[in-house]
């Protein structure tokens, strides 16, 4: 909700005379908290209900967060913008404990990302990793309830709901690459609303836009899903390009395959080049051995 109100505001500066209006709804994804994401069906929980409201003309825009959307889109539908990014890293949340680092042999950690839960898992293979589920009060609760030692979660989720007081550690791509266009939000349209893409441009933000079609280019070739421990990172270098690295792991964390590569000059082709030579890098080494045959 926190999204849409705010591309909402956005829309309301931009067009002061225009009726800007929210339809809330709860998709499949927000009611089933009893299970993975892997378990009942992946990313387009969060987005098909939101689908069906753009088919039937209940709305004209869905607002997601992008790493929730799938990879590929139905033909009807088109994401008709990208937003300025917050903060795409992890953060680590914790009562007791400042870091990672900190937690002993044992310690409880919550997620219920595979990406995550591989990553921590070779950094930290003394940790019990634990599935959590919710959303962020949810999931705050049950951390101080005692539930868990540490949690993981997104930072900009965290920032944008006023709690960022909350975060102990940013987790740095170092050491946990985060998802692909985490911490942008994507604006969905039918593909056939020309009149709708064109009210939603000047809320594009171009460079975002780059560096998230990279990584979800990686994400797309090797068939990203919450089913995939896959993580995809690209930032802009000092010399006005883009830098790309991305990892995907077998699901115990055992075997984390990496990759990264660069472009001098960042644009819309660029960015699909880098993101094609990192997804073909991860492949030479066998990555398609941890993707699930569709």
């Amino acid at each position: 909700m926190w999204q849409a109100q705010h591309v909402q505001a956005r829309l309301r500066a931009l067009y002061p005379r225009c009726e800007v209006s929210i339809v809330g709804m709860t998709t499949e994804g927000d009611r089933v908290l009893d299970r993975a994401l892997s378990e009942i069906g992946g990313k387009g929980l969060f987005t098909k209900e939101l689908e069906v409201a753009l088919l039937d003309g209940r709305a004209e825009l869905a607002v997601h967060s992008l790493k929730d959307v799938p990879m590929e889109l139905g033909a009807e539908f088109a994401l008709a913008a990208v937003l300025a990014r917050e903060d795409p890293r992890d953060a680590f949340v914790s009562v007791h404990y400042a870091t990672a680092s900190d937690l002993p042999a044992g310690a409880r950690l919550g997620t219920s990302s595979l990406r995550r839960a591989a990553q921590f898992r070779r950094s930290f293979p003394t940790l019990v990793i634990q599935p959590l589920r919710g959303n962020l009060d949810t999931r705050l609760a049950k951390l101080d309830g005692g539930e868990y030692d540490a949690i993981v979660l997104a930072a900009a989720g965290l920032k944008r709901l006023g709690l960022g007081h909350r975060i102990r550690a940013m987790v740095e791509p170092t050491m946990c690459l985060p998802a692909a266009g985490q911490g942008a939000l994507g604006i969905e349209t039918l593909a056939r609303r020309d009149d709708v893409h064109a009210w939603l441009a000047p809320l594009v933000d171009e460079a975002t836009l780059w560096q998230v079609s990279a990584e979800r280019t990686v994400s797309r070739a090797l068939g990203g899903s919450c089913r995939v421990p896959l993580a995809a990172y690209c930032e802009p270098t000092p010399e006005g390009g883009l830098r790309m690295r991305a990892c995907i792991a077998s699901a115990d964390g055992a075997t984390v395959l990496s990759a990264e590569s660069s472009v001098r000059h960042a644009s819309a082709a660029t960015a699909g080049e880098l993101g094609d030579a990192v997804a073909d890098a991860l492949l030479a080494q066998g990555a398609q051995a941890f993707v699930p045959a569709r």
